[in-house]
């Protein structure tokens, strides 16, 4: 039997703590004023202690969650969750990120109780195949029937993103605080809708094309991969990835056939069209075998010795848009009554009105600010027009031409 609240949940304690970014239990500890062997078997699942109540609200204080979040399940899921260049990112910063896409897991589902999220319409293009059997050819030809399927046409991409809110994929974009982050992509353990999660550091329009179509396809290739082979296959399943993305972007049929030469000012000219990163049209195009490798060196050399590295041409040129399905939908459930912002703080959503901010979209203080009230006007009898059937009356201007 455990000692202390009944019901606490160890693996919330553990999920807030890393969605904080504290990054050891003795940290945790000396925020709240307990010996770190406390932390340590409140986090462990086998052990029999929690914290009693008033420590519970101090860890909610500190933790910036209501003392509810710790008595409700996870939102873990047994499929693995698509990050990006694991081996050179920080175990702090990837459990930061895994804790703050559970919580996005956990917003849409409270969305989903009041407003019809679109289907998910993502065609099954490996056709019972597994994932390890695709070749080059095959994900060039899923690129164009993924196109064809979302009636894309063959020509430039508009916002990936919002195609990934069209075809029912939950998408926000959060700072990650570190430039080794860029998004990544998970299924929801309650109706195995994909959710997608994009950093905003350092963001440009063609960066963000380029990482929101490379999350695209894991939702499109890797549903299915089990976790023990998720690492093992990692290398596999991010170039697979890279490849769907690019060809997605850049499809086969048509880009490569305007460029007429691949140098650097060519490549601009087809950036400001095509909205996609010189760097990732230099890799496209020596992919298709367009360039030769040594020709793609080159060009890359070029443009780290312009200062590109950092920074392109027009990568500001364009807004970034920002996710907007979870956005508006929680404004539709206010607006129209469903519930009032103080009670879904107080009832629905266990983390704080920041987070929900943040991951839906919504602008700073969203919940303090109150909502507009509509009134009708009262209409007057003797404002009513007598002719109701629906004719109309025409009513010609003056003529104020001088006479002649």
């Amino acid at each position: 039997m455990r000692i202390g609240t009944p019901g606490f949940v160890p693996a919330r304690l553990t999920e807030a703590r890393e969605a904080r970014r504290i990054a050891t239990k003795s940290a945790l500890a000396r925020r709240i004023g307990v010996s770190p062997t406390s932390v340590s078997r409140w986090e462990d699942e086998s052990s029999d202690q929690t914290p009693d109540y008033p420590t519970l609200v101090r860890l909610a204080g500190e933790l910036q969650v209501r003392p509810e979040f710790f008595l409700r399940p996870t939102f873990h899921s047994d499929r693995p969750t698509f990050l990006r260049s694991l081996a050179s990112t920080l175990q702090r910063d990837l459990n930061f990120q895994k804790a703050q896409m559970h919580w996005l897991q956990e917003a849409s589902y409270v969305v989903g109780h009041y407003v019809d999220l679109p289907d998910v319409d993502i065609p099954d293009v490996l056709e019972g195949a597994s994932y390890t059997q695709l070749r080059d050819d095959d994900i060039e030809a899923i690129a164009l029937r993924l196109r064809n399927h979302w009636n894309m046409g063959e020509g430039p991409c508009g916002d990936v993103v919002s195609l990934m809110e069209r075809i029912g994929i939950v998408v926000a974009a959060i700072p990650m605080n570190t430039t080794k982050l860029d998004g990544l992509c998970s299924w929801s353990p309650v109706d195995g809708r994909p959710h997608v999660l994009l950093a905003t550091d350092k963001m440009s329009f063609p960066r963000r094309q380029m990482d929101a179509a490379h999350e695209l396809a894991h939702a499109v290739l890797h549903q299915a991969v089990p976790e023990e082979e998720f690492q093992d296959n990692l290398r596999m399943i991010e170039q697979q990835a890279f490849r769907l993305a690019s060809a997605f972007l850049m499809p086969s049929s048509t880009y490569p056939h305007e460029v007429r030469h691949a140098s650097l000012a060519m490549l601009t000219s087809l950036k400001e069209r095509w909205r996609v990163s010189i760097k990732a049209q230099i890799k496209r195009l020596a992919d298709l075998d367009v360039i030769p490798e040594d020709h793609a060196r080159q060009l890359y050399k070029l443009c780290s010795a312009k200062g590109w590295s950092t920074g392109e041409p027009l990568d500001q040129h364009w807004p970034v848009p920002a996710p907007k399905a979870l956005h508006d939908s929680l404004n539709l459930i206010v607006d129209n009554a469903v519930r009032g912002k103080a009670d879904l703080m107080s009832t629905e959503f266990i983390i704080s009105e920041s987070d929900v901010e943040l991951l839906c979209g919504l602008p700073r203080g969203w919940f303090e600010r109150d909502g507009a009230e509509v009134v009708s006007l009262k209409v007057r009898e003797d404002m009513i027009p007598s002719r109701m059937d629906g004719a109309a009356e025409i009513i010609p201007f003056p003529d104020r031409r001088p006479p002649r």
